[in-house]
């Protein structure tokens, strides 16, 4: 899932993230957080469609949708949660956006529309999957990328993936992150895969325990280079 580069939030937690027609991805999985935390029900009529008051009538009993002056507290309660999860979705595009889905009537119709667009059909969908995979499957550390630079990479493409519903257990994301480290870092992962129990250790903790040692190595590289360039004046010295 990429991220916004250079975006600065300062939105209330109590405001939608805000799409403008790029970077669906991200935007899809923080609006699905948004939504959970203000009420876990929205997301089911998002996913599964309004609710329609019905009742049974005749005989042999059909059942038949109610007239509004039937509804009773609960049936309105179960209406509202389609048009509280509209306006969320609605409050949380830009006007491009809401151009492609002012039709709609229900938030079940507005999401996938987002979906189909962004995501594009189930057959793109799994093409992309493919793409991701293979770009993951190759990923490897650059020799002069940093840690985080190496951590930011993949985490964008975990996210993608993720968001497509492509889910990688965690073990096999520490595993991939020990195995693209260049050679020079084999001292490193031998000493991580031997010390830590690789079932349990987080991505999080990796990561840190790495940067860690990227900077003992930068430190013990500053303390070389004085000393190596005391060598060479003294060797200028003794050849004038």
């Amino acid at each position: 899932m990429a991220t916004p580069p250079n975006f600065e939030e300062g939105q209330s937690t109590y405001k939608p993230p805000r799409f403008n027609g790029q970077y669906y991805g991200w935007w899809k999985t923080r609006m699905h957080g948004f939504i959970m935390a203000e009420d876990s029900e929205l997301l089911d009529v998002i996913c599964d469609g309004p609710f329609f008051p019905t009742k049974t009538s005749g005989d042999p009993a059909v059942t038949i949708p109610k007239t509004r002056k039937e509804f009773n507290d609960a049936d309105r309660k179960s209406i509202e949660k389609n048009f509280r999860a509209k306006k969320i979705l609605v409050c949380g595009i830009g006007p491009d956006e809401y151009n492609r889905i002012s039709a709609f009537q229900s938030a079940k119709e507005i999401w996938e529309a987002l979906q189909t667009a962004h995501e594009g059909t189930t057959r793109v969908k799994q093409s992309k999957i493919d793409m991701l995979t293979t770009e993951y499957e190759l990923f490897r550390m650059k020799d002069d990328e940093s840690i985080q630079d190496m951590h930011t990479r993949f985490t964008s493409i975990i996210n993608e993936l993720y968001s497509l519903r492509k889910i990688i257990p965690r073990n096999k994301l520490v595993r991939k992150i020990l195995s693209v480290l260049p050679s020079s870092w084999e001292s490193k992962v031998n000493a991580i895969t031997e010390e830590k129990d690789l079932q349990k250790l987080t991505i999080d903790e990796l990561v840190g325990n790495l940067k860690t040692y990227e900077m003992k190595k930068k430190k013990d590289n500053e303390k070389r280079e004085p000393k190596r360039e005391k060598s060479l004046v003294l060797k200028t010295d003794n050849n004038d």
